[in-house]
């Protein structure tokens, strides 16, 4: 081999350029930052979704746990009388749970749901999340989600 293809070959062994990968890395960040808030926001709506659904599951455990003791849970018992039996001998025989095959579930932002008795217009309960913000009130995806309270 002479000189001229022994420097040709090592061209072609040496890999990228600095250059070279630093284009590519610029490019990625640009769609990166295109497409990111897009699956964000549908990562957002997923969660609020979920939330209903899952206020939705445990309002039907709550009906059926009320047609079994003819009432449903007071602010102090909460939704964890839907998976561990009343302490009053009364409610305790009536009592044919528990309503939920897994323990009681967060809302999709990790808080627990809550709980309130009386509910707004009439309703007997308030159950509902306080959205991505974790507090009351709240606008878009921070939003309370649920039967909300008065």
């Amino acid at each position: 081999m002479n000189r001229i293809e022994e420097t040709s070959a090592a061209r072609l062994q040496k890999g990228f350029t600095l250059i070279e990968l630093l284009v590519v890395l610029v490019i990625i960040g640009l769609l990166a930052g295109l497409v990111a808030p897009k699956f964000m926001n549908r990562a957002d709506g997923a969660k609020v979704s979920t939330a209903q659904a899952q206020i939705k599951m445990l309002r039907g455990a709550l009906e059926t746990m009320r047609l079994d003791i003819g009432r449903f849970p007071t602010a102090t018992e909460g939704l964890a009388l839907l998976n561990e039996a009343p302490k009053d001998e009364r409610l305790a025989g009536k009592w044919k749970g528990p309503y939920l095959s897994d323990a009681l579930p967060s809302d999709p932002w990790g808080n627990p749901y809550q709980y309130a008795v009386p509910g707004a217009s009439g309703q007997p309960f308030a159950l509902y999340s306080f959205g991505a913000d974790g507090k009351r009130g709240g606008e878009s995806f921070d939003a309370d989600v649920g039967l909300l309270p008065q």
